[in-house]
Parts: C-alpha cells; sequence; structure tokens
C-alpha cells in the first residue's frame, strides 16, 4: 500500500476524538464535544467541522468507529447511544460527499480488534478475537487477516448471550463490579491498587467470570489471540491468574496452551482502530491505499 494519511473517527455520546494516522501513528488529534441531545445534521456537522480541522490533500480515507449498530455495507448507523437523533444515519455517504474520500464505518469493538491487527498486538496473528472491557462487553473478530463483521454487524456479540440468569456482559464487565461490589471498575481498580482486600477479591471473582468469556470465544471462533481492550484491561494484572485457573476447566487443554491472551498497549487504540477500518477495506478489497 502507498503512503498517505488516514483520519480515524472515534465517536462518544458527548464528543468525537480525531485524529490523523501516519507511520503507524496517530500525527495529530483533536477532541471536541458533540451536542448529543441536538438534531441529527447538528451532530454531523459537528463531526464533519472536526475532520475538517485535519484534512488536507494526505488523505486517503476516512475510518469511524461508532458505539452502535452499523450496516457495513452502505455505512449506515443505527440507533447510536446518548445520541437519540441518531435513528437511521447514512454516516458514510455523508462524509464521502464532504470530504471526497473513501469512508468506512464500523461499530466501536470491531474497530479495536482491526486496530489491533493492524497497529498493535495482534499483528502477528491472522485469527484473533479483540474483547474490550468496559462499561458493556465488546468483541470483534478477525479471521483470515480480516475484520469479519457478519451480515448485520452482529458477529462476535457475545455479551448479549444469556449467562447465569442475566447475559454473558453483566459478568465479564463494569456492570459485574457495580451489581457485585457496588462500585465502578475505575475504583475498584483504584481500590484493589491501594491494597484493598475487598477490591482485589472481586477482580479475582472477575477474572473466573471472564475466563467463561474466553471459553466461548475459543468454541466459537478458535482463534490464535484474544486481546483484551478497555478501562477494565488496564488492570489486567490483577485478574489475570484467576482467569487462567479458570480456563483450565475448558473441554479441550490444547486449545487454551496455544491460546495467546494480552492486553493492549496501544495509545489512542480507538482512533487507531478507527483508522485501521480503513486499512482493512483496501486488504480485502486489494486496494492500492495507505497503511498508516
Amino acid at each position: 500500500m502507498g503512503e498517505g494519511t488516514i483520519i480515524g473517527v472515534d465517536l462518544g455520546g458527548t464528543k468525537v476524538r480525531v485524529g490523523a494516522v501516519a507511520g503507524g501513528r496517530v500525527a495529530r488529534a483533536v477532541s471536541r464535544p458533540i451536542s448529543g441531545q441536538a438534531a441529527e445534521q447538528v451532530v454531523l456537522e459537528e463531526i464533519a467541522s472536526a475532520i475538517a480541522e485535519l484534512h488536507d490533500e494526505q488523505v486517503v480515507g476516512i475510518g469511524c468507529g461508532v458505539p452502535s449498530v452499523v450496516d457495513v455495507a452502505t455505512g449506515t448507523v443505527f440507533e447510536v447511544e446518548n445520541i437519540p437523533s441518531w435513528k437511521r444515519v447514512p454516516l458514510k455517504a455523508v462524509l464521502e460527499r464532504r470530504f471526497s474520500v473513501p469512508t468506512y464505518v464500523n461499530n466501536d469493538a470491531n474497530a479495536f480488534a482491526v486496530g489491533e491487527h493492524v497497529f498493535g498486538k495482534g499483528r502477528a496473528y491472522r485469527d484473533l478475537v479483540g474483547l474490550t472491557l468496559g462499561t458493556g462487553l465488546g468483541t470483534g473478530v478477525i479471521i483470515g487477516g480480516l475484520l469479519h463483521s457478519g451480515r448485520n454487524c452482529c458477529a462476535g456479540e457475545i455479551g448479549a448471550m444469556p449467562h447465569k440468569g442475566l447475559t454473558l456482559e453483566d459478568w465479564c464487565a463494569g456492570r459485574f463490579f457495580l451489581r457485585e461490589g457496588g462500585v465502578s471498575g475505575g475504583e475498584a481498580h483504584e481500590r484493589a491498587r491501594s491494597g484493598d482486600a475487598a477490591a482485589i477479591a472481586l477482580f479475582e471473582r472477575f477474572g473466573r467470570e471472564l475466563a467463561e468469556a474466553v471459553m466461548i470465544v475459543c468454541c466459537a471462533y478458535d482463534p490464535e489471540a484474544v486481546i483484551l481492550g478497555g478501562s477494565i484491561a488496564a488492570a489486567f494484572d490483577l485478574f489475570e491468574a484467576p482467569m487462567r485457573a479458570g480456563l483450565a476447566a475448558f473441554a479441550y487443554p490444547h486449545v487454551i496452551e496455544r491460546l495467546v491472551i494480552e492486553a493492549s498497549e496501544l495509545a489512542d487504540a480507538a482512533v487507531l482502530g478507527a483508522a485501521a477500518l480503513y486499512v482493512d477495506a483496501m486488504t480485502a478489497g486489494g486496494g492500492t491505499g495507505a497503511t498508516a
């Protein structure tokens, strides 16, 4: 792939972060608040204005990660959390008209997985799964070196699976800490680092629960590697040992022996992941776009 800059767009419910990715890093970035309760066109213009701050003649493409379900073929975004007016937004078409470069849109968990594959610890693997451990549990799947979104952008949504009377997400993300410990994952992390025994025990329990999710991933996708991201992954050392102990129950021990499980170390992972959507699309299509 040739040289060029890719714009990565990380859309949240209250702000948008946009980065110009070149040479495998975020060379420039801007973060702007968005009017989440405003009309669809108002939010679209805020995003476009943030992109325009970094757009120049070196930009070859745009990638957008959004906290929502996406029609990947058309780049249409549905029902964005915390932006009520975004019911059915043709984001790809809007940005391609505005900036005249190929644009690719996917959900943020898929963007994380492809970002790790292109820029992070997943570069050595052709089959990997990215798990984002935050308020919820997000999953992105790379098969044969390419992002696998599924027909409805639903591939990998294991967090929605029924599990122990709730869903897997209720046991393997921030909801676990709120329900079982009455604290956020971030507060539990701070307490555990300060030596709080109850918080340390909470992370040990979390590790055993997360092992269930990893075993489901192994059955569904049998990847070479699982890369953990999201805010809770920063506490990996607090739950890694009990997670690995829980994996001893898996029916096929040799699968676990060969499986690599690591926490992401990417800085600006969300922006890099969004930019990597463009790289993935160019790779899948045999294109000649930039590899930033």
